[in-house]
């Protein structure tokens, strides 16, 4: 498969993540998980990642790897949003700021990992230490969210 195909394929798989996630967002009726530090947080990193891909995009095609990190990691963030609505009302203490910098950096390290899986293989010593990094955050913020 060729690279480009590659791409494309990525990024059919991103918009395909993200359309039930976006359904969901619009429908929820969840206000005190809305008014929680976390899904500020990660919103504000959304929000950000949106407007840099609308200034990409005068500039870059979709498969520039600018606008192919910046979407992918929106997926990301639209996932843990997800998660952050799955929230019991009752446990909303949970959603802290710290958490909410805790799933952003996450997901800025899950993307790091995807650039440097694009130029290196799976063996290679910075993807395996990406991939450890990412596991120490994961583990953090399940210990937050049980």
């Amino acid at each position: 498969m060729t690279k480009a195909k590659q791409r494309i394929s990525l990024l059919v798989l991103l918009l395909l993540m993200s359309l039930p996630a976006l359904a969901q967002t619009k429908d929820s009726t969840v206000g005190p998980v809305r008014a929680s530090a976390a899904y500020a947080e990660v919103l504000l990193r959304k929000t950000e990642l949106e407007a840099d891909i609308e200034s990409y995009l005068a500039d870059y095609t979709e498969e520039n790897p600018k606008v192919v990190d910046a979407r992918h990691e929106i997926g990301i963030l639209i996932r843990d949003i997800d998660k952050i609505y799955a929230v019991r009302p009752s446990e909303v203490g949970k959603l802290t700021q710290a958490l909410g910098k805790l799933i952003v950096r996450r997901a800025a390290l899950e993307t790091d990992l995807l650039r440097l899986q694009r130029n290196y293989n799976t063996d290679h010593p910075e993807v395996k230490r990406a991939k450890k990094r990412i596991q120490i955050f994961d583990k953090s913020i399940k210990e937050i969210l049980g």
